[in-house]
């Protein structure tokens, strides 16, 4: 087991679940442009990749009409759905753990970065982390790709076998790929056992529990 110093975790759908403040948010952007709302368990599939890839995808948005319905689904989320979120079971006392274990944590979200700090710091887990990063308000830096090289950039005194991504979603594990290092699938968050093994993770696991026990033992040298 490879010997890991920087732990990236994603957001949603790994640190909190953010499930009602998210579709609730999507609802109320597909009202204000005119469309029917499916019911908040049809829009799950909102909660990780960035905003333009769903929008487009789900209901064949061009660029223009994405661009208003992010306008929207904003005007809710930062007054209301925003704080319509709870942590996992656990997390505080992983995060706890592994700073004690001198990890160096770091988010790395799609989520507009200023939303993610808010995020942490009404869970109060902000100081956890070493460094947040998450997509721009003008639309760049979306990719997971892109905000894991990020990282790297910032971290430039450190190999790619030094890295490991957490997440819940195929773009977790597709990012850390197309950046060489490593991956854990977590299966209390939003993918599938299906989509998570077809994005070929190192690790798999079901549980913060299980979470712990394998970054655990990348301690053991």
């Amino acid at each position: 087991m490879a010997a890991y110093n920087v732990i990236l975790l994603d957001l949603d759908g790994t640190i909190t679940d953010p499930k009602v403040g998210i579709t609730k948010s999507v609802q109320y952007a597909l009202r204000k442009m005119g469309k029917a709302a499916p019911n908040v368990d049809q829009l799950e599939g909102f909660i990780g990749p960035p905003l333009q890839v769903s929008f487009a995808e789900y209901f064949d948005f061009d660029e223009h009409q994405t661009e208003m319905a992010i306008d929207f689904y904003r005007e809710r989320f930062k007054e209301k759905g925003i704080f319509e979120n709870e942590l996992y079971p656990n997390i505080p006392d992983l995060l706890k753990f592994l700073k004690e274990q001198s990890f160096s944590l770091a988010v790395a979200t799609s989520k507009p970065t200023v939303f993610a700090d808010q995020i942490l710091k009404h869970f109060k887990i902000e100081h956890y982390f070493d460094l947040v990063v998450g997509s721009n308000l003008d639309g760049t830096r979306t990719s997971k790709t892109e905000i894991i090289e990020y990282i790297l950039n910032e971290y430039h005194q450190h190999m790619p076998e030094d890295f490991i991504m957490i997440g819940d979603r195929k773009h977790d594990i597709e990012g850390a790929c197309n950046n060489g290092i490593d991956s854990i699938g977590v299966l209390y968050g939003y993918g599938s056992l299906e989509e998570l093994r077809n994005s070929r993770p190192v690790y798999i696991v079901e549980s913060v529990e299980q979470l712990r026990e394998v970054l655990m033992g990348s301690r053991v040298k």
